[in-house]
């Protein structure tokens, strides 16, 4: 009697395709449709104890897959280690640049950096823009940085 082999193939690769599948396919994300790392995000504001402090144009955050940060504060450059998990983005200490500017932009980046800096803040993404929220409940809120 001839068996049919493609029945009993199916049925030991079945579990093992399911299983590979049930792993989320980017460490990186925030979501799977809405990543946060590779994606530039341009910072648009920060509402930080009930006000809303809109960005300098140079405000910029980009979250690595090797699990760097890196970006703008608004005047000076900055870099940290940063981890992933679920909605959560932790972010070490930041080493910046140490430039100076006006008195406005030097004031965003004051709070901007109190915001990343050795915080844990989580990740809410909606349609191409990002909103990281404090414990406190101050918001940093950033859009996908479109080509020049």
């Amino acid at each position: 009697m001839k068996r049919n082999k493609v029945p009993a193939a199916l049925a030991l690769l079945l579990p093992l395709a399911v299983a590979c599948g049930a792993a989320p396919a980017h460490s990186g994300a925030v979501t799977v449709d809405e990543p946060l790392t590779g994606v530039e995000w341009r910072v648009v504001s920060i509402t930080a104890q009930g006000a809303t402090h809109p960005a300098p144009a140079a405000a910029r955050l980009l979250v690595r897959d090797d699990g760097t940060a890196a970006g703008n504060l608004g005047c000076n450059s900055f870099s940290a280690p940063v981890t992933l998990h679920g909605d959560r983005v932790t972010f070490g200490s930041l080493r910046t640049t140490k430039m100076a500017c006006d008195d406005a932009r030097m004031a965003f980046e004051r709070l901007l950096g109190g915001l990343l800096g050795g915080q844990s803040l989580t990740g809410t993404p909606d349609h191409g823009k990002l909103t990281l929220t404090t414990s406190h409940g101050d918001h940093v809120n950033l859009t996908r940085s479109t080509p020049e």
